[in-house]
């Protein structure tokens, strides 16, 4: 049996506690205004306390400051208006009144505050519309029931000014239960939330009768049981939700799906105007000529009710249907088995999918960009077309799972809708591909470096980690003549040729570009067999110790010798084998060739590999093949991965059993990918290589020298080595032996180079030593 949380002892207790004195109340009729005043005071006190307590535990702490600061306003109205019922004092009644009025509006602002934090765009605008038409028949009722009644009375203005206060708090109360309801506040029955929509909506329909017999010359309200009974649970209610918040924790306590049956709400609003036209035109006598009018109103009515019920179906159709052939999509599978899908954002339909992500956002679709781009080419208007895409996207979604990847497509929906002006389109047009589509041609590499350090400087909470996500731009202008279809292809050439430089870069589109992807699928064919036909190289950077040149070991970096353009660069070739796969068999094939040539000499040798290659289950396997075969020891062998090959539990756990073989395990690059100081803590990791980006930065200042400072003293604290990548001048090797950092590799050493050179400086050094 589970254990009840402290929270909720508490309001257990505190139900026995009001329930005891409302029977009390009940044996005995004189006891009745003291119990009333009594419990109400108390409650709003425990319910102040307790509120401001819950806003450190809520993900809408605003919120309960309000609710806080409600509850205290409600046991000054009550003290006020206890002063006048012992004095008569006027000023002590208005007084009461608008303190009593403070607190409707402070609750209904506390609604507002939780729930237009999770609506964004024009969901905002169709919230308060169907607010609007809720609180407009709630209002109808009050004019007919208790305004018209208070009006023909002529009880003064001090009666009307009175009921009418009450009146419009209870609007207010109205406004704030329809916020939470529409908003999505209605999880489950034990929400936090739930018992304080369900304490507004007690403490609307008591005063709403309060109200009524008060303006039907009831006695004494207050005097009638059952009304102080629904009072005190009233306030009961709104006591309780802050005492559960402390069981939800922020992220099951956030509210962000929408009940279905609320949008049956605004048709009934709708149907209860229309069916209150008709029997007031009935009642007062009054069809001619209201009955005509009236029933033609009614029918428009129920015009709209279909119309809008016919919208939604349709909206709702598109959601969860796959409209090319009618079946179900991802999201209406999730619906018909119950099952909530993958990003729990809800969009205006009520269901949560990428579509409510989308809208969330308020960037467009696929099908909204083209209309954008087809009326600016219409107007033969120059624009400008950003196509975005968020590099080793895939690895988040397979390391923190497809809830996680859809945080990061929202966070940077929202970076680029910052980025960029107000009447300019951003779309997300495929699963991790956004565009955007500048009206002003005049500088699309200003809004592309924007989103880029938008991205850098801003990198996404999931969990414990900290992750910072890259992106490769493509830019294109549009020319006269031009078509969608042509602007959306030059875009994604330049995008594809970013992706080939390097990770987080733009690239405008020029004449020169061509399609690459038929080139690399011939490319991927050639590099099947490129290892058998001799074509993979292995050259060799020494690393070497930064005071002495003494080499420490070596890394080991592919080349491709092709026959006819010579030898070329991994640049060119890698990301196609890591696309297509090949990349696996040529890392074993680089692996080996390096434990072959290294075999003799005492220095460790660096060997990379792939985020695909620790995807493979024989990794491990092969691995340890190749050592047996080569004879070389493991202790002197080095593993280098990036960290975005890491952000995979199964890779650290691939990564922990070589390295309990004695395999050194060094992350290359370092800095430049999924930083997360927490994540570091736990990975199976001996060394740090400081990026060479980092490294060029050094120029005698501080500020050059902060972010590789960062890395060495960071690896320090770790007990981790570090390795310094791209040292090209002595100034920048003296720095960082400053800074801490004694070992690197770089063009100031020596430059990657063929085995056999490398072994001979190798003997050649040794020589000079022993002389």
């Amino acid at each position: 049996m589970s254990r009840w949380r402290p929270s909720s002892r508490a309001a257990a207790v505190l139900v026995g506690l009001v329930a005891a004195t409302q029977v009390a109340a009940l044996a005995d009729p004189g006891l009745r205004r003291a119990v009333l005043f009594t419990s109400l005071v108390l409650l709003d006190m425990i319910g102040a306390v307790c509120s401001f307590r819950a806003e450190r535990h809520s993900p809408y702490p605003w919120a309960w400051r309000l609710v806080g600061l409600a509850r205290v306003s409600a046991v000054a109205a009550l003290f006020h208006l206890l002063w006048y019922a012992q004095t008569g004092e006027p000023a002590a009644y208005w007084l009461g009144i608008a303190l009593r009025s403070l607190m409707v509006a402070l609750l209904t602002a506390a609604t507002f505050a939780s729930r237009l934090a999770e609506i964004r765009g024009r969901g905002r605008w169709s919230f308060l519309a169907e607010i609007v038409m809720i609180v407009s028949a709630g209002a109808m009722l009050a004019w007919y029931f208790v305004l018209g009644p208070a009006v023909g009375a002529d009880g003064g203005w001090f009666e009307l000014a009175r009921i009418l206060a009450y009146v419009v708090g209870d609007l207010l109360l109205l406004t704030a239960v329809c916020a939470l309801v529409l908003g999505g506040a209605l999880p489950c029955l034990t929400h936090p939330v739930t018992s304080l929509a369900a304490g507004l909506m007690v403490l609307l329909v008591t005063d709403t009768v309060w109200n009524a017999m008060d303006v039907r010359g009831a006695s004494d309200p207050a005097g009638y049981w059952p009304l102080d009974a629904a009072m005190v649970t009233g306030s009961l209610l709104l006591t309780v939700s802050p005492l559960l918040v402390a069981a939800h924790t922020r992220e099951s306590g956030r509210l962000v799906v929408r009940p279905v049956w609320s949008r049956r709400l605004v048709l009934l609003s709708l149907l209860t105007g229309a069916v209150m036209l008709t029997a007031v035109a009935i009642r007062e006598h009054a069809l001619y000529p209201w009955g005509g009018l009236v029933f033609c109103l009614f029918l428009t009515f129920a015009a709209v009710m279909v119309h809008m019920t016919a919208s939604l179906r349709s909206t709702q159709a598109l959601v969860v249907a796959d409209p090319l052939t009618g079946l179900a999509n991802r999201t209406g599978l999730a619906n018909r088995t119950g099952l909530a899908n993958r990003t729990g954002l809800a969009n205006r339909t009520g269901l949560a999918n990428r579509t409510g992500l989308a809208n969330r956002t308020g960037l467009a679709n696929r099908t909204g960009l083209e209309y954008a781009i087809a009326t600016a080419v219409r107007r033969s208007d120059a624009v400008a077309l950003l196509l975005i895409d968020l590099d080793d996207f895939k690895l988040i979604n397979d390391a923190y799972g497809h809830a996680a990847g859809d945080i990061v497509l929202n966070e940077f929906g929202h970076h680029l809708r910052a980025a960029v002006r107000t009447n300019d389109t951003c779309a997300r047009i495929a699963g991790d591909e956004f565009a955007v589509l500048l009206l002003d041609a005049r500088s699309p590499e200003l809004v592309a470096q924007r989103i880029l350090a938008a991205l850098a400087a801003s990198p996404v909470r999931l969990g414990e980690d900290t992750v910072t996500v890259p992106a490769s731009i493509g830019i294109t202008d549009s020319r006269p003549g031009d078509t969608i279809k042509e602007l959306l292809r030059r875009a994604d050439l330049a995008m594809y040729a970013a992706k080939r430089s390097g990770t987080h870069t733009w690239t405008r589109h020029d004449e020169s570009m061509v399609d690459r992807r038929a080139l690399d699928a011939a490319l991927a064919e050639e590099l099947a067999g490129a290892a058998g036909r001799g074509e993979l190289r292995v050259h060799y950077q020494p690393i070497v110790d930064i005071g002495t040149g003494t080499p420490a070991g070596f890394e080991a970096l592919v080349r491709r010798q092709h026959p006819t353009r010579g030898l070329v660069p991994p640049l060119d070739f890698i990301p196609v084998a890591e696309r297509t796969g090949l990349v696996y068999d040529i890392g074993l094939h680089v692996l080996d060739q390096a434990c072959r040539d290294m075999a003799d000499v005492r220095q460790c040798i660096s060997v990379n590999l792939s985020p695909r290659q620790l995807q493979r289950d024989t990794l491990i396997h092969d691995v340890l093949a190749v050592a047996r075969r080569t004879g070389i020891a493991l202790d002197r062998l080095v593993l280098e991965v990036t960290e975005s090959a890491i952000v995979d539990q199964a890779a650290i756990g691939v990564l922990a059993k070589l390295r309990g073989h004695g395999i050194g395990i060094a992350v290359d690059d370092f800095g430049t990918g999924y930083s997360s100081l927490h994540y570091l803590t736990r990975l199976p990791v001996d060394i740090l290589k400081i990026d060479r980006s980092f490294v060029a930065e050094l120029d005698g200042t501080p500020t050059g020298a902060a972010t590789a400072e960062a890395v060495i003293r960071l690896a320090q604290v770790l007990r981790l080595r570090t390795i310094a990548e791209g040292i090209e001048t002595p100034e920048q090797a003296a720095e960082l032996v400053a800074l801490g950092c004694h070992t690197g590799q770089g063009y100031l050493y020596a430059p990657p180079r063929p085995a056999d050179e490398v072994l001979n400086a190798v003997r050649n050094h040794s020589g000079a030593d022993s002389t």
